[in-house]
């Protein structure tokens, strides 16, 4: 492992949604020098536009073993998480451990819940199945039509607008610097390692910082940073996903489950807000909200809860999902030293939150990669040329920022 360096050291991190927040409070916490940059306010990006939904075991999906296993790791950290970051922010995340009831109604929805519920109790996930009737006395406003249903006790929810202006606080309260509408334009390097970024100031004065290491956690817009060698440049994409918000009955709420339907997920808040998400959409960087993706929303929905059809629309609203090319995070150290990615992170993002956090810290602080995000480098999508596929960069070429 590389000596330690001088307490002057600086980190960079370009990125205030909830990853770059987590990550950046964890460094502020053990003393580091750290700097947020975002492009506009903190948190209202991605993470302001989601759902707030931790539920790996439902999602899980052949293929995706690997990121389950990630994916159940942070989903582990996610009880002590919520308690520390309420504590050092003093602001409520509203994390919610009713569980997830996943809903079918046709014979062709319940061969498809019953093949994915096979499927996931095969990896050994805490799932039930129970019958409709069953499900509509957990949840009594539920369709008559649904007839058989997956609960999953583990996979629980946190309100992610609540969630960002909390890291924003505990980051800040740490004694990490927050820099909101400042568009990082370059990242600076001199020969093999980072020397620090450049951004657009908003007035005369400084434009540049001098940082040991920067990390890439940009989301939809990591690709598009300055000074990133082409093949460094992280394959993600934008996945548009519209939403929208229904107010329920104050104290009689129609749901208290995260409900999932074939089409649909509807995820109630303790403030009586009902949310209604979400299209899956590859439109590039298109945010505008259409009436066919408002249509299929509420229809989808109105087939799981019919109740919802009398209740008030509150909001409505397009998020951009940074999608890599195997839809899965991209972590850790790069051939550029000093590089950190943390990028990519697609549905997942609330849920890898604390694990993001902890391990590109760990990262920083130790200088070697933990073993859960080793998989999840930019280095798996090398070109492959009939030889063995190029190796993730070694941890050890990241040298462990300095106590301050």
């Amino acid at each position: 492992m590389a000596a330690r360096r001088e307490p002057s050291d600086v980190i960079a991190i370009i990125g205030g949604g909830v990853c770059g927040l987590a990550i950046g409070w964890r460094l502020a916490q053990a003393g580091r020098a750290v700097t947020v940059f975002e492009r506009g306010e903190a948190g209202l990006g991605a993470t302001w536009a989601a759902a707030g939904m931790l539920a790996p075991q439902v999602e899980a999906e052949p293929s995706e073993e690997p990121l389950l296993s990630l994916a159940l790791e942070s989903r582990a950290m996610w009880p002590d998480f919520a308690r520390e970051l309420e504590e050092a922010s003093g602001i409520s995340i509203d994390y919610r451990t009713e569980g997830t009831i996943v809903v079918a109604h046709d014979r062709d929805d319940v061969e498809r819940l019953r093949f994915q519920y096979d499927f996931q109790r095969q990896l050994g996930l805490d799932l039930e199945w129970i019958p409709g009737s069953e499900a509509r006395r957990r949840e009594p406003h539920l369709a008559r039509s649904v007839t058989a249903a997956v609960f999953s006790p583990l996979d629980h929810q946190v309100d992610n607008r609540k969630l960002a202006r909390a890291l924003s606080a505990a980051f800040t309260g740490a004694g990490g610097e927050l820099r909101e509408h400042t568009e990082v334009l370059e990242i600076l390097a001199d020969g093999d390692h980072v020397t620090g970024v450049r951004f657009a100031a908003q007035r005369l004065g400084r434009r540049s910082l001098a940082a040991d290491a920067v990390v890439l956690a940009a989301g939809v817009w990591s690709r598009d940073i300055g000074g990133l060698p082409q093949a460094l440049r992280p394959p993600v994409r934008p996945v548009k996903g519209q939403m929208l918000a229904v107010q329920m009955p104050p104290g009689a709420p129609l749901l208290s489950h995260v409900v999932w339907g074939p089409a649909i997920y509807l995820v109630p808040r303790s403030d009586g807000r009902l949310l209604v998400g979400a299209t899956v959409e590859e439109k590039g960087f298109d945010t505008t909200l259409t009436a066919g993706g408002v249509l299929d929303l509420l229809r989808e929905a109105w087939e799981t809860l019919p109740g919802i059809y009398d209740l008030p629309l509150v909001e409505t609203w397009v998020g951009l999902r940074p999608g890599s090319r195997d839809d899965a995070p991209i972590l850790g150290a790069t051939d550029l030293g000093g590089l950190i990615m943390a990028t990519g992170h697609h549905r997942n993002g609330i849920l890898l939150a604390p694990l993001t956090g902890r391990a590109i810290a760990d990262l920083l602080i130790g200088g070697a990669t933990p073993e859960s995000i080793a998989p999840f480098s930019l280095a798996r999508f090398a070109p492959k040329s009939g030889a063995a596929a190029k190796p993730a960069p070694s941890a050890s070429r990241l040298e462990p920022v300095a106590e301050r």
